[in-house]
């Protein structure tokens, strides 16, 4: 990875759960395994829940949020189709975790976070392994970074009532990938679009569980 990390304590909980939870369940991109393989994961939750990282569960990381499951953080990014070289956008920093994996196959990633202490705690953990490739702002996500747009991809990694527009607006025209789960508060589809020119083509993968998507294109509160 761009901070290698080497050999730690934790490098066979990884490959066990690379193997176990994400071979096993379709998760075929090589890349996203591979990045998968190399991100320490339990460096992005507190250290008394790190014997937990890799299992096959979210995890509290503080201010009502979540580290998302390893197989949907897998999931999601394989279905951006990553070749390596693009410009990524995240919507939702959380733990950082997603957009550390999002660095080890994107050119460069940006993330915004509305929770400035997850961004912060994020920004030091990048900085320990040496990412530098991961630019991030605080503030609402459901509008976007329409400085730095358009985008090859978009991930939002929280439930959204619909798909924010401005989103739309910022996905790369000639097949360019958003990866979003919409739905009520308590349950989303995962939803994948692809931009063709002005038109979209969408598709329904998987259901799903995430926090709300909070912000002027999204729920209202914390509480959907």
């Amino acid at each position: 990875m761009n901070g290698g990390t080497g050999t730690d304590r934790f490098s066979l909980d990884r490959e066990r759960m690379v193997a176990e939870q994400l071979q096993k369940k379709g998760i075929t991109d090589f890349k996203v395994l591979q990045a998968m393989r190399e991100v320490p994961r339990h460096l992005f939750v507190d250290k008394a829940l790190a014997p937990r990282a890799y299992g096959d569960h979210p995890l509290p990381i503080g201010n009502g949020q979540t580290i998302s499951q390893p197989y949907m953080v897998a999931l999601m990014t394989q279905c951006l189709g990553l070749q390596g070289g693009e410009k990524v956008l995240e919507i939702g920093t959380g733990s950082g975790y997603q957009a550390a994996i999002l660095a080890q196959i994107a050119r460069n990633v940006f993330t915004v976070e509305r929770h400035a202490a997850l961004a912060m705690k994020a920004r030091r953990v990048w900085e320990g392994l040496g990412l530098h490739n991961i630019a991030m702002r605080i503030g609402d996500g459901t509008i976007g970074w329409s400085t730095f747009a358009p985008f090859d991809a978009i991930v939002v990694t929280a439930g959204s009532p619909e798909i924010p527009q401005p989103l739309m607006d910022q996905i790369e025209p000639e097949g360019g990938r958003l990866v979003i789960p919409v739905g009520a508060s308590d349950f989303q589809q995962l939803k994948v679009i692809t931009r063709r020119g002005t038109g979209f083509d969408a598709r329904d993968d998987v259901g799903c569980t995430f926090v709300p998507l909070v912000g002027r294109h999204g729920w209202q509160s914390d509480r959907g």
